[in-house]
């Protein structure tokens, strides 16, 4: 369910930046660093859009694995510590999950 709701959000912000874009047509100036150039507003809203989405999809694959690699060690630990004590893991598992 949570993953529809991402994906509506997600349509309704598109539909909304589109809408947006499509209302603002001129051409605006763009001032770089080594330059400048003259780019049509609609090019610049889906252009910072679409980088703005680029970085919060980099930074989100970043966090998924670390979190998959802390998993991983978590589980590594737990085999560990379960394979020590000698406990079978049906015990472990039944106290974990009453």
């Amino acid at each position: 369910m949570r993953t529809q709701w991402s994906i509506i959000l997600s349509l309704l912000f598109a539909l909304v930046i589109a809408i947006f874009a499509v209302v603002n047509v001129e051409s605006v100036p763009v001032d770089y660093v080594f330059g400048h150039a003259n780019f049509p507003l609609i090019l610049v809203i889906l252009g910072s859009s679409l980088l703005g989405g680029f970085a919060v999809g980099i930074f989100g694959i970043v966090r998924q694995y670390k979190l998959t690699r802390r998993i991983r060690s978590l589980e590594k630990q737990l085999s560990q510590s379960e394979n020590a004590s000698n406990i079978p893991p049906e015990l472990v598992d039944d106290h974990l999950n009453p």
